[in-house]
């Protein structure tokens, strides 16, 4: 009798994968490399049991991390490590380093496998290789999740033939030797190190082979918290990003900008003053406005100020915070389902833009010859830069070497290589290398912004249940011109339907519902306007969730019950809910606060993983109506408490650094950090302006529970806790002042600083930074 295959629910424990045996090869090379070769599995969710449950949508099925692997397997076998003479592994990450520790996590896995030291693994970043598709993007929180299994497979394609290799010199079967920290003995005393048999075991030839993967208990180093292997580079000043490179007669560069965003360059009226300004080499119109390289920065920033430039018009100029929610208000499609022998609530939320801008400011190096071009930038997709950087020099994409350099934060911005394709514009216009840095008030008006949206959301409920649930989310257009890592994608990204489509699946594929909540539909309908945007950090998310979750609490409120107890109710599964409860056990749900404060608490799930995160806000006004300078104080996360299930933790540490920043993201995005449009451009200029999360405002007392493995394979963890921590400092709020908050962020109305000039385009140098110190 056959039997019968059953479907898994969402967030159940997959069927364990470990002891599958995995294709791979080996390389012909001169020692020994090895590759992986990887199909899908995927199995779609049974329904939900409750009382009227929510039937699963695209997202329970296939979400994005899924699709993003299953791009990326058919080119996962040219992805390959080296192991070296001196005993230590080589590989070189197809994916970018911007503070996640990707690095770390991937030399873990190798090390893993292979019973090597994690000191002797050398990860490095890999150049753009067209060859590997759709295998070099970075986004999603997918890095590891389609790493996970090829990186093994090659590791373990290694280890066996090391120890047949090992097996042959001595004449023994390969069951009786053991390796253990880059040594393999035999029973009878014989020893040798990797190295000493790397060029024995490399294969004359490619060939696919077969190995099996390590038994979850049989790890020794995957579980365990690992101190990030760029620690100590990263505090001490010596790890280096695009900025720290030395190029040969790479001269700083920086270009002026328009006052609106897209404008164009009409004429410079003094081109010839400034060319002759002290350090300055060079002078010229760009796409993006005018380029000055001069022997230093300072000096650029001085003939950048002193340019005076007639400026077309932009794309977006007029628009304004207001004309902007005007339009998204009028596209927002209607709700369905009227209140039929039920009760409803409807809610509309406004979420106003943020920036995109990471502290690293936006920069590239190039130098563009005739016959060629070598370029340096921290990239997400690079081989999408390669391609249209080749495509604009009129050169052959060999011809185009791009170098992904560690990058200082990203937020989503590096999807994108706008740096990357000015400097090379430029290096070619000049015919000299050039070492093009953003200025943050570049960054701040003219970066990617997390575009302004609106959610409105109708719940009927009766008899204690919720009958239905519909969401409709209305966004200014998100950019995804980078496509799935390559240009045919992003070009069709940028086609007036590809848009959409790249959108819609977007949203579709990362917008689930973990709670039974009868008939559900979340819909996205966009408005193109022509504004710089870009996947910010968790994308849709933050704020699809933020808004689910603060109509949660209204439910609870009218069915009388406690917003935790509400939410353990409606959950879908017990995987679900055992992140909730850790949250509410750890952060003392329900203690006594005094008036004014409150506690939060909300849910997400995502890239098959769970987080919960609970909040205490004070918004007593003591505290709110603080002192501080170029500031609005306003209400104080006091204490959070986070809670992640990402299946399988590689590095719990690395996980626990990610999830402390995704918190202080969703507290920026409740409380402080947005964009206020004013003609066309962000009023922002600088870093000063845009409250990200500040100390001020940074919770004294925070906490993050990684869950142990619930399954045997990771899911995503990079931007996990960024929704969930959005809606429960949102939720917080809202019991603090009995009011629920329906505009973000919550001091978006007031304008807490002094505007920038937006000419000229970048405020003077400071000279007085010493006054400022404390």
């Amino acid at each position: 009798m056959a039997h019968q295959r059953r479907s898994r629910r969402p967030g159940e424990q997959s069927p364990a994968l470990e002891r599958r045996r995995f294709l791979g090869y080996l390389l012909a090379a001169p020692t020994l490399a090895v590759a992986a070769r990887l199909g899908g599995d995927l199995a779609a969710p049974a329904p939900a049991s409750a009382a009227i449950p929510s039937i699963p949508g695209p997202a329970d099925i296939l979400d994005l991390g899924d699709a993003l692997t299953l791009a990326a397997a058919p080119t996962s076998g040219l992805i390959a490590i080296q192991l070296n003479r001196d005993d230590s592994v080589s590989f070189a990450v197809p994916r970018a380093e911007v503070g996640q520790g990707i690095t770390t996590t991937i030399a873990m896995l190798i090390a893993e496998e292979l019973d090597l030291p994690l000191s002797k693994v050398g990860v490095n970043l890999a150049d753009a290789r067209p060859e590997l598709v759709f295998n070099q993007l970075t986004g999603g929180s997918n890095s590891v999740r389609s790493l996970f299994h090829p990186v093994r497979t090659a590791a373990a394609v290694a280890r066996a033939r090391l120890l047949v290799t090992a097996a042959e010199q001595w004449k023994v079967d390969p069951a009786t030797l053991t390796m253990s920290q880059g040594v393999i003995r035999s029973s009878s005393g014989h020893t040798a190190s990797y190295g000493s048999l790397a060029e024995a075991a490399a294969s004359p030839r490619t060939e696919e082979v077969s190995a099996t993967l390590k038994d979850p208990s049989e790890f020794t180093l995957i579980g365990k918290p690992t101190t990030r292997l760029d620690a100590l580079d990263a505090v001490t000043g010596r790890k280096q990003f695009t900025m720290d490179l030395q190029v040969p007669d790479a001269l700083p560069t920086m270009i002026c900008r328009p006052p609106t965003i897209n404008g164009t360059v009409r004429s410079v009226a003094n081109l010839a003053e400034v060319t002759a300004m002290p350090g300055v080499t060079d002078v010229v119109t760009v796409s993006s406005g005018v380029a000055v390289r001069a022997a230093t920065f300072g000096q650029c920033i001085d003939a950048v100020r002193a340019l005076s430039v007639d400026w077309g018009p932009g794309t977006v100029d007029g628009e304004t915070d207001a004309s902007v929610e005007q339009k998204l208000r009028a596209a927002t499609l209607p709700l369905a389902l009227p209140p039929v022998l039920t009760q409803s609530i409807d809610a509309e939320f406004v979420f106003a833009f943020a920036s995109n801008s990471a502290l690293e400011t936006n920069c590239a190096i190039a130098d563009v010859r005739p016959d060629g071009a070598e370029i340096w930038s921290g990239l997400k997709s690079p081989i999408v830069a390669q391609e249209q950087i080749a495509a604009m020099l009129g050169l052959p994409i060999p011809s185009v070497k791009v170098h992904v350099v560690t990058g200082g934060g990203s937020f989503g911005r590096k999807l994108f290589s706008d740096a990357a394709l000015e400097a090379a514009e430029i290096s070619k216009k000049i015919g000299k290398p050039v070492k093009l840095m953003w200025h943050r008030a570049d960054d701040s008006r003219h970066g990617r912004t997390h575009p302004m949206s609106i959610s409105r959301i109708r719940a009927n409920y009766a008899l204690g249940n919720v009958v239905s649930y519909e969401q409709r989310h209305t966004s200014v257009t998100t950019d995804f011109g980078h496509g799935l890592g390559e240009i045919l994608t992003a070009v069709a990204a940028k086609l007036p339907v590809g848009d959409v489509g790249f959108s819609q699946t977007v949203f579709l594929l990362s917008q689930s519902m973990p709670y039974n909540f009868g008939a559900t539909t979340q819909l996205l309908n966009e408005v193109p306007l022509k504004f710089h945007t870009s996947s910010m950090r968790n994308v849709y998310s933050p704020n699809v969730v933020c808004a689910r979750e603060l109509v949660i609490d209204q439910l609870a409120a009218k069915l009388g019950q406690d917003p935790l107890t509400f939410r353990r109710n409606f959950l879908k599964n017990d995987r679900f809910r055992a992140v909730l409860d850790k949250a509410a056990e750890v952060g003392e749900w329900g203690r006594e606060l005094p008036d004014g404060m409150a506690q939060g608490i909300a849910f997400h799930w995502e890239y098959k993983s769970a987080s919960a995160v609970l909040m205490e806000i004070d918004c007593r006004p003591e505290t709110v109506n603080r002192k501080i300078r170029d500031a609005v104080a306003g209400p104080r996360v006091t204490r959070a408490v986070a809670v992640v299930d990402a299946g399988l933790p590689i590095n719990p540490r690395g996980l626990e650094a990610q999830t402390i920043g995704c918190v202080n993201d969703g507290i920026a995005l409740a409380l402080t950090s947005s964009l206020h449009i004013d003609n066309g451009l962000p009023l922002e200029a600088s870093w000063d302006n845009y409250f990200y999360t500040r100390q001020w405002n940074t919770p004294p007392e925070l906490e993050v529970v990684v869950m142990p493995a619930t399954t045997g394979e990771p899911g995503g963890a990079g931007e996990l806790a960024v929704a969930s921590s959005f809606a429960a400092a949102a939720c917080a709020y809202g019991r603090a002042v009995g009011q629920m908050p329906t505009r973000f962020p919550i001091n978006h109305g007031t304008l807490s600083f002094e505007p920038k000039p937006k000419v000229p385009p970048v405020p003077e140098s400071p000279v007085d930074g010493l006054a400022y110190t404390f």
